[in-house]
């Protein structure tokens, strides 16, 4: 498989899944419209994807983490109509603290610094 096509389509389940998201297609009130889809990582064939889901609140991101989840049937057949694949690959969403690990590191970079 190419690394370029694999990468175009995790681009393109990215911005779909986004879209669902902030659109507010998923109808559960768990999952937020801030939620953000900060990375999808797809298998060599393609078959699976696991898509990383950040918020601001740890506890509300486990929330949305879980209702996406529980909706990801809903959200693979709506991101199979916007793409042209054979196979559309089976979503897992995963958490992503990433960003926050980020603003803790900034902030003890800025203590530093005044110190």
């Amino acid at each position: 498989m190419s690394e370029v096509r694999q990468k175009r389509v995790e681009s393109l389940i990215r911005e779909h899944v986004a879209a669902l998201i902030h659109s507010q297609t998923i109808k559960d009130p768990r999952v937020l419209p801030l939620a953000v889809v900060t990375q999808v990582a797809a298998s060599n064939d393609l078959k699976h994807a696991k898509v990383f889901i950040s918020c601001y609140d740890a506890a509300l991101r486990a929330h949305c983490v879980e209702a996406l989840n529980h909706a990801a049937g809903f959200v693979q057949r709506e991101i199979a109509g916007g793409l042209r694949l054979r196979f559309v690959p089976r979503l897992t969403f995963v958490e992503d603290s990433s960003i926050e690990q980020g603003f803790r590191i900034a902030q003890k970079l800025r203590e530093i610094s005044k110190e």
